[in-house]
């Protein structure tokens, strides 16, 4: 529109709008404007004028100001030098020292078809065609080769020396026939060409130093940067299309950082080739260029198509203000220890009273109390139960919650070992005022159809206590366990002469008639029968519990391994109980005979085995999956067809694969229930164990935690994190240090993933390992410094773990010797003192 305009743009704030002082100078010079250029273009004095290049016209205009009183009053005026009317239209121009020339820069402009005119100041010097000149590109001057370079129709970058250019032959004598031409010897020729294979947006030249210059030419699609004598530095391929650039000075020795601009109104900063950093730009640039502004260094400027010009900073909000400087006043030590003592004063009161945690006091804020009603529920509570028997009983359980404080929020949580399930497991209590009680109630059932692990329920209450200094409470927590009858799970049953697993429990006092121990669990048809008593699970399993009328013995059988566990674990609590109200305080019991660790390696196995299954039933799933959905693609594109195509029973395919994948979703289903079933089992089995061993090696209450940490570390199986690999881990550990034989071995390192092994043989090998060292005297510690030195080990020592597969088969053929009989029968007999491992027979 042939308007031309000066800014002096201010800082502003963000979201103000423009201000209007900060346009100097509006001029309308009637023709349309193409570029417009700063530098020393008049004659007999070295101040900058400014070039204005018209499409018919040069103009040269000297910018001056008047200072007024204020900065509004400040005015500008712009005064024409002189200008030159072209005989061809323009296209674009570049300036420069051309030959060397000192104090004064000459202009160059190209024209549409392809001819550079030369104006030294206000004459015409010379004009000159390029040859084979089609369309004009992108202009440019080098003063270190004293050269144009452009880029030509031909997609070549090309370079002309000045020289070459000036002692050329006339622009006027183009005329001349091709003999003339080429016998003149003035032809104009190239210095050097490089084909970029596209048309170029601009071209720009830099030099930071004397060493090296870089020619950077901004292509369509990639941009590039080359050495003088035209040889490629480096090229950068770009992902959008760019509408400007500009290299500048990078803070990296022999780098150089380039602002590129594209259609997507994004402003990419490359390092050489490495993009640095991306910004959002609210228009398109057409232009952009970095300047100092106001003592604001690094502005970058973009100007958009519609006119619009924005000063952006790059990074954080730069600090416009400076703060004033402040005197320096001296230091007064004696007054800063005063003040330093006055505060380690009041830190140390605060730790004595009460800080940000709560010191331990003996009365609690809060008391938990649970109580197991003695009887079953009038109406059971049991629903949508999974048990064969429709009778599942239910009985009622009260937690009663005593509060000293006032307190907001407390929660309760309770927990009871599948598939026992309660008929509500949360409660909240909003506020609790102080000293006051509040009981809830709930009822537990059995729902699935095998037995839980344990008897034992868990309450948990979190709630926040509130301190001087934390109004808001300090999270506490605050639990309390309470044990279920068996009759809840278990009802009276025939005992039975036959089982596949015995056990047999040695105690230091007198039989106990099994009538006073289990008064539920009396059969009244077969009064003659103290000794014996049976037991039902409701899941169908049968387990039978005799007492030696004449050794103090108590036997335990069952045809699974598993449902041993609780009536076992029921009799010694209950012994234990019983002794203790008699005032009899050096009750123990024992075990001697042979571990059977057979039986609980083959729940191991078959657990494993179901791990596996349920790997290879979710990757069969997957595929199927992912076949099906290849399928619907291809049903979709023949719909979507405009003339449909035969289905070619893609339709029948479908519904197979649909037919399947369901299939394989039930057995994935199926397997996870049997999982989660062979977990419950594993568990009891393993409790068994546990308890096996304790009162085997008489163990005391830390050791038999430490057995419980490494054999029960998860409350849940999973696929990714597994039983076997978890448990063998722990045990490694534990025959790595208090159960080592030497330093060596404590020196070995545990892998650092848990995966899912290959088998179980290792794991197995390592619990016969850990029974043997055991045997043999080893006893379980966590401390750092009670390893191998301080471990008591019987002569003969104790086991190497195998570092190789000779050593580790005649450890297996040692550990089957050991461990083959487990089945026995209860001998009424007192048994001679013999160690247990020692292969004796039944």
């Amino acid at each position: 529109m042939g308007y031309l305009r000066i800014f002096n743009p201010h800082p502003v704030k963000t979201g103000d709008g423009t201000q209007a002082e900060d346009l100097l100078l509006e001029v309308h010079l009637r023709d349309p404007i193409l570029q417009v250029e700063v530098g020393k273009f008049v004659s007999g004095t070295e101040m900058l004028h400014l070039a204005v290049l018209h499409s018919r016209k040069l103009c040269v205009y000297s910018i001056s100001g008047t200072l007024g009183n204020v900065e509004h009053g400040n005015q500008y005026q712009i005064k024409l030098m002189y200008e030159h009317n072209l005989q061809r239209t323009a296209c674009n121009m570049t300036y420069g020292s051309f030959g060397g020339v000192k104090g004064r820069d000459l202009i160059c402009i190209q024209s549409m078809d392809g001819m550079l005119m030369v104006f030294e100041q206000e004459s015409y010097a010379f004009g000159r065609f390029l040859p084979g000149s089609l369309l004009p590109g992108p202009l440019a001057y080098s003063s270190r080769t004293d050269s144009f370079i452009t880029v030509s129709s031909c997609r070549q970058v090309e370079s002309y020396k000045y020289q070459v250019l000036a002692f050329a032959t006339d622009a006027d004598k183009r005329q001349e026939t091709e003999q003339q031409k080429l016998g003149s010897g003035k032809r104009l020729v190239v210095d050097w060409t490089l084909n970029i294979g596209e048309q170029a947006l601009d071209i720009c030249i830099v030099s930071f130093n004397q060493s090296a210059s870089s020619v950077f030419v901004l292509g369509e699609r990639n941009f590039f940067c080359l050495k003088d004598n035209g040889q490629i530095r480096f090229m950068k391929k770009l992902d959008c299309s760019p509408s400007c650039f500009l290299p500048y000075c990078s803070v990296s020795e022999g780098t150089t950082n380039t602002l590129i601009g594209n259609h997507n109104n994004m402003l990419h900063i490359y390092q050489d080739v490495t993009l640095k950093w991306a910004t959002q730009l609210p228009h398109i640039p057409v232009a952009v260029r970095v300047g100092c502004l106001h003592d604001l260094k690094g502005v970058i400027v973009t100007l958009s198509d519609d006119g619009h010009l924005q000063c952006s900073y790059l990074g954080t909000d730069p600090s416009l203000f400076q703060a004033p400087k402040v005197e320096s006043r001296e230091l007064h030590y004696d007054e800063l220890d005063i003040e330093l003592k006055e505060l380690q004063k009041i830190i140390k009161d605060v730790n004595k009273s009460q800080g940000v945690w709560p010191m331990t006091e003996r009365e609690d804020d809060l008391k938990v109390s649970a109580m197991v009603s003695p009887n079953f529920d009038s109406v059971s509570q049991a629903t949508d139960v999974e048990v064969g028997t429709d009778l599942v009983p239910s009985v009622t359980v009260k937690v009663t919650l005593q509060n000293r404080l006032a307190l907001q929020k407390a929660k309760l949580s309770v927990y009871v070992q599948p598939p026992l399930v309660l008929t509500c497991d949360q409660f909240t209590f909003e506020f609790m005022a102080p000293e006051m009680s509040r009981t809830v109630s709930f009822s537990v059932y059995l729902k699935g159809s095998y037995t839980p692990p344990q008897l034992e329920g868990n309450a948990v209450v979190s709630y926040s206590r509130p301190s001087d200094r934390n109004p808001d409470g300090i999270p506490r927590v605050i639990q309390c366990k309470f044990r279920l009858p068996l009759k809840l799970i278990c009802l009276p049953g025939q005992p039975s002469k036959t089982a596949s697993h015995k056990l047999t429990i040695d105690t230091n006092k007198s039989p106990v008639s099994l009538l006073s121990l289990f008064p539920g669990f009396a059969n009244l048809s077969e009064d003659d029968q103290v000794n014996v008593m049976g037991f039902h699970f409701l899941g169908g399993s049968r387990v039978t519990l005799l007492a030696s009328k004449t050794s103090q013995r108590y036997r335990i059988q069952s045809e699974q391994f598993e449902d041993l566990w609780l009536i076992t674990n029921e009799l010694i609590i209950r012994l234990q109980e019983y002794f203790e109200k008699q005032g009899i305080k050096d009750f123990a019991c024992s075990f001697s005979g042979s571990m059977p660790l057979q039986e609980y390696f083959e729940l191991i196995d078959h657990h494993f085995e179901l791990r596996i299954n349920g790997e290879k039933l979710e990757e069969l799933l997957s595929e199927r999956a992912i076949q099906f959905r290849a399928i619907q693609r291809r049903l979709l594109t023949r719909f979507k067809d405009k003339t449909p195509a035969p289905l070619q029973h893609l339709d029948t395919l479908l519904d197979g694969t649909y037919k399947q994948v369901i299939a394989l979703a039930d057995a994935v289903e199926e397997n996870q229930d049997n999982l989660f079933q062979s977990f419950t089992k594993l568990r009891s089995a393993t409790h068994l164990v546990i308890l096996l061993i304790g009162l085997w090696q008489k163990l005391s209450p830390d050791q038999v935690a430490i057995l419980e940490a490494a054999f029960l570390p998860l409350q849940q199986d999973t696929q990714e994190l597994g039983w076997e690999e978890t448990v063998d881990a722990a045990i490694s550990h534990l025959l790595k240090t208090c159960l080592s034989k030497s330093s060596k071995e404590q020196a070995l390192n545990l892998s650092s993933q848990l995966n899912i092994p290959k088998d179980t043989s290792r794991l197995k090998k390592h619990i016969t390992l850990l029974c043997d060292r055991l045997a043999k005297g080893g006893r379980l510690c966590l401390s750092t410094d009670a390893a191998a030195p301080q471990t008591i080990v019987m002569p003969g020592g104790c086991t190497a773990i195998p570092e190789s597969d000779l050593e580790e088969r005649s450890i297996e053929q040692d550990s089957t010797e050991l461990f083959t009989n487990h089945k026995h029968l209860i001998v009424e007999t007192p048994m001679p003192e013999v160690s247990p491992l020692q292969g004796v027979s039944e």
